[in-house]
């Protein structure tokens, strides 16, 4: 069940739906439902799919562990990302995040 649990929160955090995650893996929306509820076990080949949709490791998704929930990204799975967590936002949630990397962007630069 727990890791269901982590699948579900790493999901919410990237602003994905379960039917979209589903599409992604490309498996069922109630299967990946059964998932996330921990009622069904999965094949190796559905966990790797969900870490590498989630963008976790498999340690984590696994064993909880924390120190390596997201694996290195190159520049462009990196942007990519962004992209994805920012897609389905507001405009003003858009504007918003835009400030706030240009801040945090300003105070890499300052030290």
């Amino acid at each position: 069940m727990m890791v269901g649990k982590r699948i579900r929160r790493q999901r919410i955090i990237m602003g994905l739906t379960q039917e979209e995650v589903a599409e992604k893996i490309e498996r069922s929306y109630k299967y990946y439902q059964d998932i996330e509820r921990g009622t069904c076990g999965m094949s190796i080949n559905t966990i790797l799919s969900i870490a590498e949709c989630l963008h976790i490791s498999i340690d984590y998704l696994i064993f909880g562990n924390n120190e390596k929930i997201f694996p290195t990204f190159n520049g462009e799975e990196e942007q990519q990302a962004l992209i994805d967590a920012l897609s389905k936002c507001s405009i003003h949630k858009k504007k918003y995040a835009l400030e706030l990397i240009k801040i945090f962007l300003k105070a890499c630069d300052e030290q």
